[in-house]
C-alpha cells in the first residue's frame, strides 16, 4: 500500500470526518495517491500500461489524466462466450490474468465441471472472484484479494448506516436473499451480518450457495425467449424450473417473514427488495399486524427487485407506512466498487476520501466540471478510481447516468461534492451502451489471450 493511498483509506474509521472533507483539501491527496497507484499498476497489469502508452499518459497530475486509463464496465465480461460454453477453464484463467495483479494462471482447473467449480478453485487459491448475476446472460468476473475483502468489510462497517446508525454487532439481521455465493449482494449480506449482527443471530432466505451457472443459464434462456430463438423444450424446462423455484421461494419467504414479525418489537436489521417487502406486508395482514409496529431502532434497507414484477404504484409508500419510524439508510454502490457511498439526511450521496469521482460525458471520454452545468449541477456518466483495490485496477467507466452537485457544501451542511438520488442507466438490459474506449480495450484483451 502506497503512503498517500494508506492515508486516505485510513480516514474511514471516523466517517463523520471522512464524509465531510473539503474538495480543495482532499483532491490534491487523491491525485498524489492516483499517481502512486498508477506507477505500481502499470508495471503489474499490461492493459493499464498499454492504455497509458497510447494516450501519452506518463504521470497523473490532474483528474483528466486518469480518464484515458479507465476501463469500460463491459471489460469484466469481455471473454469469448465459447470459453465457458466449451469448458475451456484454462483459457478463462488466461483472460482473467489480463485484468488481475496476481498470477492466476497456475490455479488447478483439472476436473472443473462448470463456472461455479472454476470460481471455487480460484477462491481456494486466494483469488476472490465475484460474479455478477448476468441479467444479459453473460456474467462479469472481478478479481480481488483476501486483504481487499477485509478492507471492503471495514469500509462497510463505517459507511453502511451512516449518518443514522453505527454498526455494533448487537442486533438480529434478516437478509431476504441467499447469503452464500461469489456475488456482491451475498458478500454485502455477509459483511452486514458480521458488522451489525449479534453472533448466531443472522437469518437469510436461503443458506444454499447461489449458483452462478444456474442464474446465468436462466438469464440466457430468457434472452433467447425474448428474441424468439428458444426451443419449445427449453421454454417448458424453464417454466417447470421457475414453478419449482417459486414454490420453494414462497415457502422460505413465509418462514422468514414470520420470524421477522415475531421479533418486530426488538431492534433488528432487515435488508431486502421491494417485492419481498410487499410479501412481508401481506403476511402481516394475515396475522392481523398493522402499520408502524416495529422497534424505532430497527434498520431497514430496501431497493431493487422490481424488474418484471407487478407491484402497486404506491409500493414504496406502503412499505414506508408499514415499517413506520425506523432507521432507513441507503447507499450507492456496485459490484465493481469497494467503497460504497452513503446517503445523507438531505438525500445526497457522499464519497469517501479513497474514492475518486470522475463525471464524464456520454461517451466516457471527456471529464465534466462545474462549468458544464448550471449552478454547479452537472449530469454525466459516472466514472471512478477506487484506491482500495490491490487485486486489480480500480478505474472504471460505469453505465450509470448521475447528477453531481459540485458546490462546496451539501444541503446537509457537510462538504461536497455530492450526487443526487436520481441515478439511472444510460442503456437498459439488452441495449448497447456506447463507451468510446470499450472496443479498444476489448481488442487488447483479445490479442493477449490469443498470444
Amino acid at each position: 500500500m502506497t503512503p498517500t493511498r494508506h492515508q486516505l483509506l485510513e480516514m474511514i474509521p471516523d466517517p463523520d470526518l471522512a464524509f465531510d472533507q473539503p474538495a480543495s483539501d482532499i483532491e490534491p491527496l487523491q491525485l498524489r495517491a492516483a499517481q502512486e497507484l498508477f506507477e505500481t499498476r502499470r508495471a503489474q497489469i499490461p492493459l493499464v500500461a498499454r492504455r497509458a502508452e497510447e494516450a501519452g499518459i506518463t504521470r497523473i497530475d490532474k483528474l483528466q489524466d486518469i480518464v484515458p486509463l479507465l476501463f469500460a464496465h463491459t471489460v469484466y465480461k469481455s471473454y469469448p462466450p465459447s470459453f465457458v460454453e466449451k469448458g475451456q477453464w484454462g483459457r478463462m484463467l488466461q483472460w482473467l490474468q489480463t485484468l488481475s495483479v496476481a498470477d492466476v494462471r497456475g490455479v488447478n482447473v483439472d476436473g472443473v465441471k462448470d463456472v461455479d467449480d472454476w470460481i471455487g478453485r480460484l477462491w481456494e487459491a486466494g483469488h476472490l472472484v465475484l460474479a455478477t448475476s448476468g441479467s444479459s446472460g453473460k456474467c462479469s468476473f472481478l478479481n480481488h484479494t483476501r486483504a481487499d475483502s477485509e478492507m471492503k468489510k471495514r469500509h462497510f462497517r463505517h459507511a453502511v448506516g451512516w449518518p443514522f446508525v453505527k454498526s455494533n454487532a448487537d442486533r438480529t439481521v434478516f437478509w431476504l436473499g441467499p447469503i452464500h455465493g461469489p456475488n456482491s449482494a451475498c458478500e454485502a449480506a455477509r459483511f452486514n451480518a458480521e458488522n451489525f449482527g449479534r453472533p448466531g443471530h443472522t437469518y437469510a432466505l436461503s443458506d444454499e450457495p447461489l449458483r452462478i451457472a444456474e442464474v446465468s443459464r436462466m438469464a440466457a434462456l430468457r434472452k433467447k425467449m425474448a428474441d424468439g430463438s428458444a426451443t419449445p423444450a427449453e421454454i417448458e424446462g424453464l417454466e417447470q424450473q421457475g414453478a419449482r423455484k417459486a414454490v420453494e421461494g414462497r415457502d422460505a419467504m413465509l418462514k422468514l417473514a414470520d420470524a421477522i414479525l415475531d421479533q418486530r418489537k426488538e431492534p433488528m436489521m432487515v435488508a431486502g427488495m421491494w417485492a419481498q417487502y410487499m410479501m412481508l406486508i401481506a403476511r402481516a395482514r394475515e396475522r392481523g399486524i398493522g402499520d408502524g409496529e416495529f422497534h424505532p431502532d430497527t434498520v431497514v434497507n430496501a431497493g431493487g427487485g422490481v424488474k418484471g414484477i407487478a407491484l402497486p404504484p404506491d409500493y414504496k409508500e406502503q412499505v414506508d407506512r408499514f415499517f413506520g419510524k425506523v432507521v432507513r439508510p441507503a447507499a450507492y454502490g456496485m459490484t465493481e466498487l469497494a467503497q460504497v457511498m452513503p446517503r445523507c439526511e438531505a438525500g445526497r450521496y457522499h464519497r469517501a476520501p479513497g474514492l475518486i469521482w470522475l463525471i464524464l460525458d456520454r461517451d466516457g471520454e471527456r471529464l465534466l466540471t462545474a462549468a458544464d452545468g448550471e449552478d454547479g449541477v452537472v449530469e454525466g456518466r459516472f466514472g471512478f478510481l477506487d484506491l482500495l483495490y490491490e487485486g486489480r485496477w480500480g478505474g472504471l467507466i460505469t453505465g450509470d447516468k448521475v447528477t453531481v452537485d459540485f458546490k462546496p457544501r451539501c444541503p446537509c451542511g457537510r462538504h461536497g461534492p455530492t450526487l443526487f438520488d436520481t441515478i439511472t442507466r444510460f442503456a437498459q438490459v439488452g441495449e448497447d451502451d456506447h463507451i468510446g474506449c470499450a472496443g479498444t480495450v476489448d481488442s487488447y484483451i483479445r490479442g493477449a489471450i490469443a498470444a
